[in-house]
């Protein structure tokens, strides 16, 4: 989805104060004013301020990495480091700073549910860009996991000053690697007696668990 143009105008304008001022109704107000836009319009656009540019800086980047993931050509690596990449992506796309002020406001108790929901779809974004279809537990599990190892990954590249960020792609390899270790290890128990007996009785249970419909899948949706 295209960003609205005048948000993307406030967010570009914001840019360059957050650095100085974080993520804030003080950078809002400075990036209107930038911009030439009113207060009042500005408000309106980004209802609860910081916390609103911070969340539009992120889905930007959400939307340029699916972007440039249907640019680059996936066939030749295994699964393990597709994933790899799209997480490197989004990395490479962010700026630290802006991303470091971000993690700082999203560690407050008020807006850790944003930070998380926000993490959450750039996991999403990603299993979806890769052609996940999966509509039953796998759909929340594959996030989950995915949404932990791109947090641990984020919090560590902020720290990371080797050449390259080449510890932070070191780090995210053996994170995905624990979790195609977890895969691996549903895939066994699924064979074995005791995991099909499980899966016969209270597994049933999460067995029946669906993914959201997304808004294409909707009847009578269609894009316009």
């Amino acid at each position: 989805m295209a960003e609205d143009p005048l948000k993307a105008q406030l967010l570009d304008a914001a840019l360059g104060h957050v650095p100085f001022d974080g993520w804030s109704d003080r950078t809002l107000a400075a990036a209107a004013t930038d911009a030439g836009i009113a207060p009042g319009l500005a408000r309106s656009l980004f209802p609860r301020g910081g916390v609103d540019l911070a969340l539009a800086y992120h889905r930007r980047g959400d939307a340029q990495m699916v972007e440039q993931l249907g640019q680059t050509d996936l066939s030749s690596l295994r699964f393990r480091d597709r994933i790899a990449r799209a997480v490197r992506i989004r990395l490479e796309l962010a700026d630290r700073e802006l991303v470091r002020r971000g993690s700082t406001l999203f560690s407050l108790p008020h807006h850790a549910a944003d930070g998380a929901k926000a993490v959450w779809g750039t996991a999403d974004a990603i299993w979806t860009a890769l052609g996940d279809s999966s509509d039953d537990l796998n759909w929340y599990t594959k996030r989950a996991t995915l949404s932990a190892v791109y947090g641990a990954t984020v919090l560590f590249w902020l720290g990371d000053d080797s050449s390259g960020h080449q510890a932070t792609w070191d780090f995210l390899d053996r994170r995905i690697d624990q979790v195609m270790q977890v895969e691996k290890l549903k895939a066994s128990f699924r064979e074995n007696p005791l995991g099909k007996a499980i899966l016969a009785g209270p597994g049933k249970l999460f067995a029946s668990i669906r993914a959201p419909k997304r808004p294409d899948d909707l009847p009578g949706h269609h894009q316009g």
